[in-house]
């Protein structure tokens, strides 16, 4: 060792390779772990590590396609008499193909009564979107859409609904 300006400089510079080499030993007798023990608790730890953070990945994704709160609130719903279900083909009308099912929810809301409708369409890309339309007691309307098989959607419900329905062409809430 060799002063210099008031630094500590080492002649020999496999020092540092010397302390690397003191301290594993150092570790092995004070754990009573060989080295090679403590290299495979350590890869073992890793992989355990990176198993929990996919399970915790995988889990939270799956809450979060699971936790839909629309879709918790249609099957908590009480269930209306039914007016059907009708699946439409591609480019098919619902005003054509449900004549029989749109009377039953007119006749419903002329009535004061409740009714369930279920439609299913395509979309452009084939993939099927459910509508379910209720029409409460109260007359109120509401639409829950189920896209959760549509590819190119957000998969996820949704819902709308209106206090004075119109019954043009289709079944929709006036705007």
């Amino acid at each position: 060792m060799r002063a210099k300006t008031g630094l500590l400089v080492y002649a020999d510079n496999d020092v540092l390779d010397q302390l690397q080499r003191v301290r594993p030993a150092h570790l092995a007798r004070t754990t009573g772990q060989s080295r090679a023990r403590r290299r495979f608790v350590a890869v073992v730890s890793v992989r355990a590590r990176i198993i929990a953070v996919a399970a915790t990945s995988l889990l939270a994704a799956g809450c979060g396609m699971l936790d839909d709160p629309v879709k918790d609130r249609w099957e908590a719903r009480t269930e209306f008499s039914s007016c059907g279900a009708v699946s439409l083909a591609q480019g098919e009308e619902m005003q054509k193909q449900a004549m029989r099912e749109i009377v039953c929810l007119r006749r419903a809301l002329k009535n004061g009564e409740s009714a369930e409708l279920k439609i299913t369409y395509p979309t452009v890309e084939g993939d099927p979107i459910r509508e379910y339309y209720r029409l409460t007691p109260q007359s109120r309307l509401e639409v829950y859409t189920d896209s959760t098989d549509d590819r190119y959607s957000d998969q996820k419900w949704s819902f709308a609904e209106c206090y004075t329905p119109e019954w043009l062409a289709e079944i929709s809430c006036a705007q």
